[in-house]
């Protein structure tokens, strides 16, 4: 070891003060000899508080300096998201749902442009008649095939108000196109009928804050609270035109029922409190929330249909959602990791005037995902996450793509 011979140094000049002492009881001049001693003595104290030092640096027991931190900070920077107090927040993980889990660090600012792009398709039997035995049919068949589009350009910014508080928004760029076959049977023809339709437009905006709740760390979990708010900024369903059918106001107008062009936003305003969880658990992160949504009911409502008609359709208001979801993430290295999750919303049925909507009833939406995530530097990251729908009102893939950056 390097500090042997410094030891044995200091060992020897013990050595010398005895023999120093020893000498100066039987000297002439004690007061010289004393004050020498004393000097050594000091001397001595230097080496062994040097020695000292040294042992606890050789054994990785030294408190690190402040430039010791600074060169550990620049040598690996932290990513994006992560406050400096790293043992008081939340690990990151590949981000595979909506909502975030770690904060944005105090007095940062985090921009987060994405791309989503989602494909569903759905076949729907309408029947319209009734049975005079299990095999004969008397009425109208009506089968359909839709096959659904949507791509959304969203850009959100995020800006941390201290170690614990962070706020949001979110601005959504919507694109959709929709494709339906159907074949009326029974009707004189078997010929297909195929509509089309499109909108775009800018999406409902959204604005939350998240606050994380406690200190947590390994085999500790970390909770986060939020709550969002959601805007009726995009089109709305009711604003779109529709293609009358007899049941519309104007009986003597008839067509497919569907809209001619495609709204881009939900047409509710809407809130939505959460609780995310996160659990360190060496070499993963187990991590899940639970959120409520809200929906706001709509008073003298009208939807608009072909030739400038409306039609009344009184106070309207969306189901509630309840979602759950869980996952897990695995660290591959300091810049790579994966994650895979569950996420399932259950969504109530609508009410219209107080009543429950005839065909409505509650839906169920379960997606599969899995992500991957990679720092490209300090301030940049790039995510990926590929979600697969299991119930049949769920999107059947939906594709995502962020690319978050400190400012």
């Amino acid at each position: 070891m390097r500090t042997l011979p410094a030891l044995s140094g200091a060992l020897g000049l013990g050595m010398t003060l005895t023999c120093t002492l020893a000498a100066a009881q039987s000297g002439p001049d004690l007061a010289t000899t004393l004050q020498a001693m004393r000097q050594q003595l000091d001397q001595q104290r230097a080496r062994i508080d040097a020695l000292e030092r040294q042992l606890r640096i050789d054994a990785g027991t030294a408190p690190p300096r402040l430039d010791d931190l600074r060169g550990m900070g620049d040598a690996r920077p932290a990513a994006v998201g992560r406050s400096a107090q790293e043992d008081a927040q939340a690990p990151a993980v590949a981000p595979i749902f909506e909502s975030p889990g770690v904060l944005t660090p105090g007095g940062h600012v985090v921009v987060e442009p994405s791309i989503q792009y989602g494909y569903s398709s759905s076949n729907r039997v309408a029947v319209v008649g009734y049975t005079v035995i299990p095999a004969l049919l008397i009425g109208l068949l009506d089968v359909r095939e839709v096959k659904r589009n949507t791509t959304t350009v969203a850009t959100a910014l995020r800006y941390g108000i201290g170690n614990r508080l962070e706020a949001e928004i979110r601005l959504p760029y919507v694109y959709r196109s929709d494709s339906t076959v159907s074949r009326e049977i029974f009707t004189g023809t078997a010929a297909d009928r195929a509509f089309d339709a499109s909108g775009k437009g800018i999406g409902d905006a959204e604005a939350a804050l998240r606050y994380q709740l406690n200190d947590g760390g390994a085999d500790r979990p970390y909770f986060l609270a939020g709550l969002r708010y959601k805007t009726r900024t995009g089109r709305d369903p009711f604003e779109v035109v529709t293609d009358c059918q007899t049941r519309c106001v104007g009986a003597n107008v008839t067509g497919t029922g569907l809209p001619l062009t495609l709204p881009t936003g939900s047409g509710f305003r809407s809130w939505q409190p959460s609780l995310t969880w996160m659990l360190p658990s060496d070499p993963g992160v187990f991590f899940g929330s639970f959120s409520y949504t809200r929906n706001l009911e709509r008073r003298d409502v009208y939807r608009t249909i072909l030739a400038g008609q409306r039609e009344p359709l009184g106070t309207v208001k969306a189901g509630d959602v309840f979602g759950v979801n869980l996952g897990m993430g695995l660290a591959l290295n300091d810049d790579a990791s994966l994650s895979f999750g569950y996420d399932h919303s259950s969504v109530g049925r609508s009410r219209q005037n107080g009543q429950v909507i005839p065909g409505s009833v509650r839906i169920q939406l379960g997606t599969l995902l899995i992500g991957a995530s990679y720092r490209l530097d300090a301030h940049r990251s790039v995510s990926v996450s590929i979600g697969a729908g299991l119930t049949r009102d769920t999107p059947d893939v939906t594709l995502t793509m962020r690319l978050p950056f400190g400012l």
